[in-house]
């Protein structure tokens, strides 16, 4: 019987690497904005008129990113634990045998509905991000046959 839980477990183990993946992409976006906030924050401080506020716009844009990556890792987290307890609680069921497939299918439930949440926050973050990133029309000089 334990080899048949080992083998129900497989499901819900390979969702949490596939999360830790995802935390691993989240991460390492986050050192990105930081590093660029960092940067935009030397700025704020040496620029007037029009430049100043580029820089506070773009620090605005910036401290969005950050609160939408860092939502999105927390919710991410807690839904790595919830596949945990998944996986905990289907052990659990064997090692005591209780009845407790009801409590593993809303953990698991919970996991992936969270899951769906981070990702939704971190499609948000790639559009903010790619709104940002938005090259001004007038670098692009469209009235110039090239």
């Amino acid at each position: 019987m334990i080899a048949q839980t080992i083998q129900l477990a497989l499901a819900p183990v390979f969702v949490l690497v596939a999360m830790g993946n995802i935390l691993n992409l989240l991460s390492s976006r986050l050192g990105r904005v930081v590093d660029r906030a960092r940067k935009l924050q030397d700025r704020h401080v040496a620029t007037e008129g029009p430049d100043h506020d580029e820089v506070v716009a773009e620090i605005r844009m910036i401290d969005k990113r950050i609160t939408l990556i860092t939502r999105a890792i927390r919710i991410m987290v807690v839904s790595g634990l919830m596949v945990g307890l998944t996986v905990a609680v289907l052990f659990l069921e064997e090692l005591v045998d209780l009845k407790l497939q009801r409590v593993a299918a809303s953990t698991f439930l919970t996991a992936i509905l969270l899951l769906m949440w981070a990702l939704v926050l971190f499609l948000r973050e790639t559009q903010v991000s790619a709104q940002q990133l938005r090259i001004p029309r007038s670098y692009l000089e469209l009235e110039r046959d090239l």
